[in-house]
């Protein structure tokens, strides 16, 4: 554990030295940010509206007390998107469809020698590679988390509206009721360290494959495993560290 914790750490090392000319990294840049952000919006939409919808129906299944507000299905559909739903599952999922590409996709050029030909070269396949794809995940990740927000909350908004007998307005007026932009801040928080955690895992994960294409496998999957403990392990102590104050 602590040699994998230690070789890690200087695998992120290596990507700041003998950096590629700066128009070179720009351009992988951008490429990553289209495969990372435009390639994933379209399964991030779907899944954040009809987990805001499935919230929404089971709120209002199970609200039966006379002395709670119908608004009240709002205030917790609201919170608890913003709070869990969109950064953590979402980035679940983002684990499952972009951290396994990168393994996959480093381990491949691992295995057929193309990461062996970039370094007798003389390039940092570190910085190449690998930096461009943290930065860009990092960069993309919280623009798809707003978007989930957003989704989840409107796909609650819907089923509100047309599989239940809670008025629209009262689900309005409860996404109206005492909101506080921090919770907003801290899912923006959470973003950033998911995006690092997941792409720098993957990675680590694909560069350090070793073996033929039944290796390239197994790293893709110990990929997304590690990833999405690591990101469990990081909601707990964002959250214990940014509320523990209200506690």
């Amino acid at each position: 554990m602590v040699k994998a914790l230690g070789e890690y750490l200087l695998f992120l090392r290596a990507m700041f030295g003998n950096t590629v000319p700066f128009r070179m990294f720009l351009s992988r840049i951008s490429k990553e940010c289209i495969q990372v952000g435009i390639d994933s919006l379209f399964i991030v939409c779907i899944i954040s509206i009809f987990i805001g919808g499935a919230t929404c129906i089971q709120l209002a299944s199970q609200l039966q007390s006379p002395f709670i507000g119908k608004s009240f299905i709002g205030v917790a559909v609201r919170n608890m998107t913003i709070s869990e739903l969109a950064p953590t599952v979402i980035g679940i999922v983002f684990t499952g469809k972009i951290g396994s590409s990168m393994a996959s996709e480093l381990g491949s050029m691992r295995i057929s020698e193309q990461i062996d030909a970039l370094e007798i070269m003389g390039v940092n396949a570190n910085n190449y590679l690998v930096l461009p794809k943290i930065i860009a995940t990092v960069f993309m990740y919280p623009l798809l988390v707003i978007i989930a927000m957003f989704l989840s909350i409107y796909g609650g908004f819907l089923a509100c509206k047309y599989l239940t007998s809670v008025p629209s307005q009262a689900y309005i007026d409860g996404l109206r009721n005492a909101f506080d932009s921090y919770s907003v801040h801290i899912a923006l928080y959470k973003s950033l360290a998911y995006g690092f955690i997941i792409s720098s895992i993957a990675c680590y994960k694909g560069f350090t494959t070793r073996g033929g294409a039944l290796d390239v496998g197994k790293s893709s999957t110990d990929a997304v495993t590690n990833s999405c403990i690591a990101i469990l392990i990081a909601d707990l102590f964002l959250v214990y560290v940014l509320l523990g104050h209200c506690t």
